[in-house]
């Protein structure tokens, strides 16, 4: 199930015109996206700016940089430094008349795993899309590209987490055989390609997490409109893993 962004037509539409169209079609699974030297090895911890380095100000105009705030924010939040930013009376004015976040997250419906706390990140920060283990369809796929089209977000983070219910789910189901209610069975069917069965017992949930993230980056990656975004160094997608023993965010390769 891959949405095709990009609708063609004459004449050529608006872009908010083209938001505002249905999302249909289809697009093949394109290369892995990263974000080079800026991001560590495979499951290695995220990176923390070097000491003392001040943070730049007002929105990150590129995706290193708007991972370098994640980054900020994620090391803030697993040593229990948080800040809160970004809830002061002026700035809920302001966002009255506009809002500019610098990364969208497809994270988990989990609610030990909120994005704005993880990342320790305020009012108008971040877009955030949430389904049960970040499972993509219509409205999901449609939410990503209205921050990516229209709203310019130059970071789209897919974030799993440790010990995922959906993917518990999805890998119960594969062994068991047995069926699942209706809508939880959608999702099951989602996960399902991205299992692991090289692996056994909780590590088979473990190494599905990542796989299926991984696997949500890629088919982002191969939308026709983001995939031209991230070409001209505009956008980049990347995948993570949001583990509750350490409140660490790990990126996978």
């Amino acid at each position: 199930m891959h949405s095709n962004i990009q609708t063609a037509g004459a004449p050529a539409p608006s872009r908010r015109g083209l938001l505002r169209a249905a999302v249909a079609g289809s697009a093949a699974v394109g290369s892995v996206l990263t974000l080079g030297s800026a991001l560590p090895a495979s499951a290695a911890p995220v990176p923390a700016p070097a000491p003392g380095a001040p943070e730049a100000a007002g929105r990150p105009g590129s995706p290193e940089e708007a991972l370098r705030r994640l980054t900020a924010g994620n090391r803030r939040w697993r040593t229990y430094r948080q800040e809160h930013p970004h809830e002061s009376p002026s700035l809920r004015l302001q966002l009255t008349r506009a809002q500019h976040p610098f990364a969208l997250v497809l994270g988990c419906v989990d609610s030990r795993v909120p994005p704005e706390l993880v990342f320790d990140q305020g009012l108008g920060d971040l877009l955030t899309v949430r389904s049960a283990g970040e499972v993509l369809d219509e409205a999901v796929l449609g939410s990503i590209a209205y921050g990516v089209l229209e709203l310019e977000i130059p970071l789209v983070l897919v974030l799993g987490h440790q010990s995922c219910g959906a993917v518990g789910a999805a890998v119960h189901a594969d062994e068991s055989g047995e069926p699942l209610p209706a809508h939880i069975q959608y999702l099951a069917d989602q996960i399902r390609p991205a299992i692991d069965h090289g692996q056994t017992g909780d590590a088979r949930v473990a190494a599905t997490v990542d796989a299926h993230a991984r696997r949500t980056r890629d088919r982002l990656a191969a939308e026709p409109d983001i995939a031209r975004r991230v070409a001209t160094g505009r956008l980049a997608v990347v995948a993570a893993r949001y583990d509750l023993r350490d409140q660490a965010v790990r990126t996978l390769a």
